[in-house]
């Protein structure tokens, strides 16, 4: 795992500063509650995604957020597949720990469906499509990457499209890898109330059927265009 962590691009705080122009905020992709991500230029040209991580709580800093910081870096060394989003590098300078991301320009899906018009209708063969590529992304974290990891919260809104819309499974700061030989993992209950796993949220454990259960949600929700539950109640 060591080896794997090591191979990350460490990116310098000037280099992220360029990118972001100093952080504009015209440059804001998005804001949520690990951070704001910013799209960037690197000096080679490339089009990347910097997440600004929000760690600090007052004068201090979060140790949530932190443990969350060096879990999505822990996890996302690991993975190498078409639908999981790529972690390119980090940046350790700044005031607040940076990571950085290719860049994925369609959004998520969430957005596409619930924000389609009659000009861009979703269709049923892409539905389907985006539904293949999600499975397979669930399946290569729970059965073929380097070690079995439980993403913890998939839902629309962490799903991004690229720019032929293939999809990309994003956001693992609470994801966990397991031991071959476990069965569950015992938590403190998190995810996103409408996709969580409702043996999960009564038993604390957390099991392989919980993603798939959530991809389910996910699967309904592509399908017919609802939202799991209203926004306004959702909470993570």
């Amino acid at each position: 795992m060591r080896s794997t962590v090591e191979k990350v691009k460490l990116f310098n705080s000037m280099e992220i500063e360029k990118a972001t122009d100093y952080y504009n905020e015209n440059r804001i992709l998005g804001q949520g509650g690990q951070g704001t991500v910013y799209k960037g230029m690197l000096t080679d040209g490339s089009i990347v995604a910097i997440k600004k991580s929000k760690m600090v709580e007052g004068k201090n800093f979060d140790e949530k957020k932190v443990k969350q910081f060096i879990n999505e870096v822990i996890i996302l060394s690991q993975v190498n597949h078409r639908n999981v989003v790529k972690l390119l590098g980090c940046c350790l300078e700044a005031e607040v720990p940076l990571l950085v991301y290719e860049f994925i320009p369609n959004g998520t899906l969430y957005n596409l469906i619930h924000s389609q018009n009659e000009e861009s209708p979703l269709r049923w063969e892409m539905r389907l499509r985006i539904a293949i590529e999600i499975a397979n992304a669930v399946f290569y974290l729970h059965s073929a990457a380097f070690v079995p990891i439980y993403h913890y919260d998939i839902k629309s809104s962490n799903i991004l499209l690229d720019d032929k819309y293939k999809t990309k499974v994003s956001d693992f700061g609470t994801s966990r890898s397991i031991a071959l030989e476990q069965t569950h993992l015992t938590t403190r209950v998190q995810g996103t109330f409408g996709y969580m796993d409702t043996e999960y949220f009564r038993s604390s454990q957390f099991i392989e059927k919980s993603d798939v259960y959530s991809f389910g949600v996910v699967l309904v929700e592509l399908l017919t265009g609802q939202k799991p539950i209203p926004q306004n109640n959702q909470r993570k």
